[in-house]
């Protein structure tokens, strides 16, 4: 059974969009996406938004990361 979406819990999940990202990042930050939508729609209680907050942090220096690699290439 999916659980209530806080409404906080929904604002977080607007952080991980990655459709704005050039499409080989989006390969990098789609899964943190998928993976928060599915922690957000399963989980209750605050840790969840700790959850998502880590793991925000996480997709944010993936996607550096990925994104400094092609500069490095180049």
């Amino acid at each position: 059974m999916a659980a209530e979406i806080h409404p906080d819990v929904a604002r977080l999940l607007d952080s991980f969009r990655y459709d704005h990202l050039p499409e080989h990042l989006q390969e990098v930050s789609k899964p943190f996406h998928d993976l928060a939508h599915q922690l957000a729609e399963t989980l209750t209680g605050p840790e969840v938004t700790r959850a998502l907050e880590r793991l925000w942090d996480a997709k944010h220096w993936a996607v550096l990361a990925a994104s400094n690699s092609e500069r490095e290439v180049n």
